[in-house]
């Protein structure tokens, strides 16, 4: 039974070694198929790359055969076109200079032409120089014949003829240079009197400036009488607290529907009266209200003031002016002369001064600066003693000011010599301004006095029959007796006049005497 099963496990592992080696085998074969499949993918693979590649650089090459033709044609069109503008410009070329060689041609025949007849008229100079010599031979041959016989028939030698022909040639020169010199004096003075007028009247024709009246007082608009009242206030606390605030006189009286502010410093009237407005409106009046209204109102005017002052200095053009000048160059608004607006007028004096420099040929910057600083004083003649002229030019020393905006200031009424060309400019700029009509207004009851001062001067001298003055006063005609005064006294009656006029009175501008000395001789046919 053992033997049995060892054959039966013998025969069972050499089926197994068989079953074992056949499956290596089949393995290797099958292993074998597939190596030789995937050889043959492999090498199918290759096969279609390598033709694919073949077929790619076909494509490439054809590719680059086409651009390369397109190029070669693109090469050719930019050759064939640059080749063509260069034949273009060779004919553009071709004609100028067949132009040019026509023009040349036409110049050279010209100067041709020219050469000829430059030569003829060099013949005929030549010619003419000839004869020319000829006849100055011949004249000083008549000449030396000539002096020859005036010395036998007057006996002189040559060199006392020469001296008396010198002496009678300086006598009529200096005659001669007499008569021209006082002819040009004449000229000269005809043509400076033209050119100021025309000056003159220039800068008038080119600035007009408005004009204002002339007050001290403000009048402030109240709802109702009971407003006075409490203006007042309890034993007057409210309108002396008021008053010492803004250093004015309050007047309530009995016109209805107003209050008067009366001061002469024109800043602080403005004050006064805006702080009134406001009070009014605003109802509250007691001393501490007042005390806090005034000072905000203060502190708003002299801003107002401030930009006032800009306004001047950007409309004259005047620059590098420090916000004290320009402060008092704003004061100036609220001040009047003779009704004339103190700033305005500075404004007008500033442009009619560069007008008049210009025309004249000096700088008209310089002239507008001197004219728009020339009253500053009156801003401060409140404060300080002395004529506005001095006190603004002492006070604009302390700012730098040049010397000539100094001497102008200080010289416009003739109180300091000029000593440069400026300050007769801007005094007579001033005395434009002052002048012109419409610039000034007086009140009719002064108006009214000096025309009758006027009629009086002139009616006061001997021989003065009767006085007009006329022209709103700027002219006062006389009539005389012409029995009493001739014509030699009656140019002395007029400046006497004149120059008492200037003695008694004071007026802007000049005032113009006129006397009429008339002879009439009456008969009668019978």
């Amino acid at each position: 039974m053992d033997a049995i099963l060892m054959q039966i496990t013998f025969e069972a592992g050499i089926a197994t070694v068989v079953g074992f080696l056949l499956g290596v085998c089949l393995m290797a074969i099958v292993y074998q198929m597939l190596a030789r499949t995937r050889a043959k993918t492999i090498a199918e693979d290759l096969q279609r790359q390598i033709d694919g590649a073949k077929k790619e650089a076909e494509n490439i090459i054809k590719s680059a055969k086409v651009e390369a033709a397109a190029e070669a044609i693109r090469k050719k069109e930019e050759f064939t076109a640059e080749a063509n503008r260069i034949r273009a410009e060779l004919r553009e070329n071709e004609v100028r200079l067949s132009k040019r060689e026509d023009v040349l041609e036409r110049q050279t025949g010209l100067l041709q032409d020219q050469e000829k007849v430059l030569k003829q008229q060099e013949q005929e100079l030549d010619r003419r120089l000839r004869n020319i010599e000829a006849k100055d031979k011949q004249l000083t041959v008549l000449i030396a014949q000539q002096k020859n016989q005036l010395l036998k028939i007057t006996g002189m030698q040559i060199e006392d003829a020469r001296q008396l022909l010198l002496k009678r040639l300086e006598d009529e020169c200096e005659h001669e240079m007499s008569s021209l010199i006082q002819r040009k004096v004449e000229e000269a003075k005809e043509m400076a009197d033209d050119k100021c007028r025309e000056v003159i009247s220039s800068a008038i024709q080119r600035y007009a400036a408005e004009q204002t009246c002339e007050v001290t007082i403000s009048t402030v608009e109240i709802p109702n009488d009971d407003m006075k009242g409490r203006i007042i206030g309890r034993e007057g606390r409210n309108i002396r607290a008021f008053e010492k605030a803004t250093g004015v006189d309050v007047i309530v009286d009995d016109t209805p529907g107003m209050v008067v502010v009366s001061g002469f410093n024109p800043v602080r009237r403005e004050v006064a009266r805006l702080s009134m407005e406001r009070l009014i409106q605003d109802g509250r009046i007691h001393p501490s209200r007042i005390e806090e209204l005034v000072a905000q109102t203060k502190n708003d005017v002299n801003h107002k003031v401030v930009q006032l002052g800009k306004d001047a200095a950007v409309e004259t053009n005047v620059r590098g002016l420090p916000n004290k000048l320009l402060s008092l160059l704003g004061a100036l608004s609220f001040r009047t002369s003779y009704g004339q607006n103190v700033l305005r007028h500075s404004v007008e004096v500033a442009f009619l001064s560069q007008v008049m420099a210009d025309e004249l040929g000096l700088d008209g910057s310089l002239a507008r600066r001197a004219g728009l600083l020339h009253d500053i004083g009156k801003a401060i003649d409140h404060d300080v003693e002395g004529n506005h002229p001095t006190i603004g030019a002492n006070f604009l020393k302390r700012f730098n000011e040049s010397a000539v905006v100094l001497n102008a200031v200080a010289g416009h009424h003739g109180d300091v010599p000029p000593d440069n060309p400026y300050t007769p400019l801007v005094a007579a700029a001033d005395a434009m301004s002052a002048s012109r009509p419409g610039a000034r207004r007086e009140t009719l009851e002064r108006y009214i006095k000096r025309l009758e001062k006027l009629e009086e001067i002139a009616t006061s001298f001997k021989g003065v029959e009767t006085a007009y003055a006329i022209q709103a006063g700027r002219e006062i005609r006389v009539i005389v007796d012409a029995n009493d005064i001739d014509d030699e006294c009656a140019m002395k009656v007029a400046r006497d006049i004149a120059t008492k006029v200037e003695q008694e009175m004071t007026y802007p501008g000049e005032i113009q005497v006129t006397l009429l000395r008339e002879v009439r001789c009456i008969e009668y046919a019978k």
